[in-house]
């Protein structure tokens, strides 16, 4: 059954790459059907490989994989066979480029190995043509959309419709906090809030997988959900800060 699996080709894309040998790379991949999945590309930096030009980020790809011979390495990453270009859009530039690489440190982060998620797949592929886009407002709101998607497919998001504490429907013109500890809850004074006919309209686009209406419906509310989404990211990741986010920063300082 394993050896059908590993001849079969995986949609697949390149979340990050790091040097292995003087010829090969380990490549972290975002695969369709085996969720995130490290391979070793021997010969990959061979000046005449085929797969150097097709190994980058943003680039949806086939693979075929094969485990890793024993003794060569970590049990769980596997060979990279074959690779090929299955299509997708121009690459990445500017501000998009490290909107895209902010979403990869979240998949690397927050994803454990070899666990599927194809409907979030299908979300990280339908985004990232969105980070490319003129308005600046329709590219936060992808953001923010893929974050609920992430934060839902991985058991870190409460029900946006209800109050997490009484489990009462949220109140459509109150104003509502995400906590890490708490979930939903009503915001403060001194607080921006998101309208509970937001939340709720939110829920109802992750329950039913609408990307678009999600990402609409983000742009309801985009300033304080902003805010409280990477409040909740940040708790959920730790102490380090996301090198992304500081290098965007960085360079928008300078």
């Amino acid at each position: 059954m394993s050896a059908t699996r590993a001849a079969a080709p995986l949609a697949a894309f390149v979340l990050h790459r790091y040097d292995w040998s003087e010829s090969s790379v380990i490549v972290d991949l975002f695969t369709r059907a085996q969720g995130r999945t490290a391979v070793v590309a021997k010969g990959a930096k061979k000046p005449h490989s085929n797969l150097r030009a097709v190994l980058l980020p943003f680039q949806r790809i086939n693979v075929t994989l094969g485990k890793l011979p024993e003794g060569e390495g970590a049990s769980d990453i596997q060979t990279l066979r074959q690779a090929e270009w299955a299509g997708g859009l121009s690459m990445l530039t500017g501000e998009a480029l490290f909107s895209g690489f902010y979403l990869n440190e979240l998949l690397m982060k927050l994803l454990a190995r070899h666990d599927p998620h194809p409907a979030l797949f299908d979300a990280y592929a339908q985004t990232l043509p969105s980070l490319a886009d003129v308005d600046e407002l329709r590219v936060q709101s992808a953001l923010r959309a893929f974050e609920l998607r992430l934060l839902r497919e991985i058991g870190l998001l409460p029900d946006l419709a209800l109050a997490t504490l009484t489990l009462q429907p949220l109140k459509p013109e109150g104003l509502y906090a995400l906590r890490p500890e708490a979930g939903v809850i009503e915001a403060a004074p001194d607080e921006a809030g998101v309208p509970g006919a937001v939340l709720a309209a939110l829920q109802a686009a992750l329950a039913r997988s609408q990307l678009d209406a999600l990402q609409q419906t983000c742009a309801l509310a985009l300033p304080a959900l902003k805010a409280q989404l990477r409040a909740l990211l940040h708790y959920h990741l730790g102490s380090t800060p996301l090198r992304t986010r500081q290098v965007m920063h960085d360079l928008r300082t300078l």
